[in-house]
């Protein structure tokens, strides 16, 4: 907007107007009367005021500040928040680099020092126009030096998705369009499989060009160490088409499965391929857990530390393995779920029932602290680098020393993994050997994927034997979630606790013939109760 143009509200809603402001009752004076810094002019002389702010601080302050920015006065704006050149910055790029005009903001009711908003716009480039609606909110703050009331400057001030790093640009679009498809060449859009969004926008920069798209004009938030992200498209491009191995059956399933519980990811992999399935997160930090959550595994690591155990002579399915109430390990004491104990029933029981003493009790007969990262690493690639085709968190078992090394042997201490590291842990077991996990096909950019030997002669039949004992017989830990699921299936329950939770994490891990699938649900309990049935949901559909 022009910079001389005078700003109403009307029904609370800021227009151009040639006269003077009125906000709610509370009157703005033109600025030969003081204008948008005029609250700040009445104060001159005035001791400064300390203490909570008042609600007409907030008013003020917040109204000054629409003001300014609806106006298009970067300046003015900054000068009202309390990082002025970062804030000047980002308002002036709002203007310029996003070519965003006809500003309307509407405010809402304050809620102490937060103040709603609604904001109305025009997107212009090259002749090009599209509308621009959304809602954002701003918060009030004493200033530390100055104690003047100023909007605590955040990204999201401007746009509720931006984020530390992130600017608002209109233009040709950073990278080709692609349309993505499933393994069946199935469309897979945001709309309607929400927990792609990061992962197309992911797939879109590294691959659009390989797959020969062409760029539209579009308003995208651009980041250093971001995908860039598309808000509005004023002319579309051409896109490529990019083939992925997600399932668009599997992939709806493990939507429709997340929204059961809140902080909830899953990731569905086939074993006899590697290809990734499905991905999908339910939280509220928007963050893509499901493939880089770096959280304790719980017991669901049982899976990898029997493998060890077994590999050295230290416990086989079928031999008798102790398993007391609680056991006392370096001076820490280390206890089963509601204190049970087993009285020398085979390891198998063990595994279903998951007994953490017997897995504990035998550390001393292993005497080497980095024999479960070896093992992790050899056999299940754990820790190495997969190039998945989009970001990912690829699990870590590092060695450890005193009662860490005992925690880890049940998936906790050091052990930190994500549920496409755990899907790919049960996809191991059911297979035999590890391929690793794929979002798209290795032939479309030839990268080296990562390697690991097969689990050893007979040690993968053991595992799938416990896991198949756990999940279908009534003492295992699994059998409930897992009773609806169909095939050739095994399964493993976990629970990790972390400090600050009331609850603990739930953890689930299972296979339903050629596909596996992991859950977490963070602060969700018992293994069985939220991220079981998450999975047998995902494993019904493949």
């Amino acid at each position: 907007m022009r910079s001389g143009a005078k700003v109403a509200i009307a029904g609370g809603v800021f227009v151009v107007v040639a006269g003077g402001v009125a906000y709610g009752g509370y009157t703005l004076l033109s600025d030969d009367g003081g204008g948008s810094g005029s609250a700040q002019k009445r104060t001159q002389g005035a001791p400064a005021r300390t203490g909570p702010l008042s609600a007409d601080e907030i008013k003020q302050t917040s109204a000054d500040f629409l003001q300014a920015w609806a106006k298009g006065d970067a300046t003015a704006a900054a000068a009202l928040t309390n990082n002025q050149s970062v804030a000047a910055t980002a308002l002036t790029g709002y203007r310029d680099d996003a070519h965003i005009t006809d500003v309307v903001v509407t405010p809402g009711a304050p809620t102490g020092p937060v103040v709603p908003y609604t904001v109305k716009a025009q997107v212009s480039f090259q002749g090009k126009t599209a509308p621009l609606a959304y809602a954002s909110q701003l918060t009030v703050v004493r200033g530390q030096s100055t104690f003047k009331p100023l909007v605590d400057w955040q990204p999201s001030v401007l746009h509720p998705q931006l984020k530390t790093g992130e600017h608002l640009v209109t233009g040709g679009a950073q990278n080709p369009e692609i349309e993505a498809v499933d393994y069946k060449d199935r469309p897979l859009t945001k709309d309607k499989y929400p927990s792609l969004g990061a992962i197309l926008d992911g797939l879109r920069e590294k691959y659009g060009a390989k797959v020969n798209g062409t760029a539209g004009i579009e308003l995208q938030i651009q980041g250093d160490n971001t995908p860039a992200r598309t808000l509005i498209t004023l002319q579309k491009g051409s896109p490529g088409k990019l083939k992925t191995t997600l399932d668009a059956d599997v992939q709806a399933a493990a939507e429709t499965a997340v929204k059961r519980f809140g902080e909830s990811s899953v990731v569905a992999v086939k074993p006899s391929t590697g290809e990734i399935r499905a991905v999908a997160d339910n939280r509220s930090d928007k963050f893509p857990a499901s493939l880089q959550g770096r959280v304790a595994p719980g017991s669901t690591m049982k899976i990898v530390t029997a493998a060890m155990l077994i590999e050295k002579g230290k416990a086989a399915a079928d031999k008798p393995t102790e398993c007391p109430s609680s056991v006392l390990w370096q001076g820490v004491t280390f206890h089963n779920l509601d204190n049970f104990s087993l009285d020398n029933k085979p390891f198998s029981m063990s595994f279903a029932k998951s007994c953490n003493t017997a897995f504990i009790k035998l550390v001393d007969d292993v005497d080497d602290d980095g024999a479960l990262g070896k093992v992790a690493a050899n056999y299940f690639g754990i820790g190495q680098d997969w190039k998945v085709g989009v970001p990912s968190f690829d699990g870590s078992v590092p060695a450890s020393q005193g009662a860490e090394t005992a925690a880890a042997y049940i998936g906790q201490g050091k052990v930190q993994m994500s549920p496409l590291d755990m899907a790919s842990v049960a996809a191991t077991a059911q297979s035999g050997r590890f391929r690793q996990p794929v979002i798209v096909p290795q032939s479309l950019d030839g990268r080296t994927l990562a390697q690991a030997s097969p689990l050893p002669s007979g040690i993968d039949a053991q595992l799938r034997e416990m896991m198949h004992i756990t999940a279908t017989q009534s003492y295992g830990t699994a059998t409930v979630a897992m009773a609806s699921v169909g095939g050739n299936k095994g399964a493993k329950t976990g629970s990790a606790e972390k400090d600050g939770q009331n609850k603990s994490d739930s953890w689930f891990t299972g296979y339903s013939d050629d596909l596996a699938a992991a859950a977490l649900v963070q602060s969700g309990g018992h293994g069985g109760d939220a991220a079981g049935p998450i999975v047998a949901q995902v494993l019904r559909a493949g």
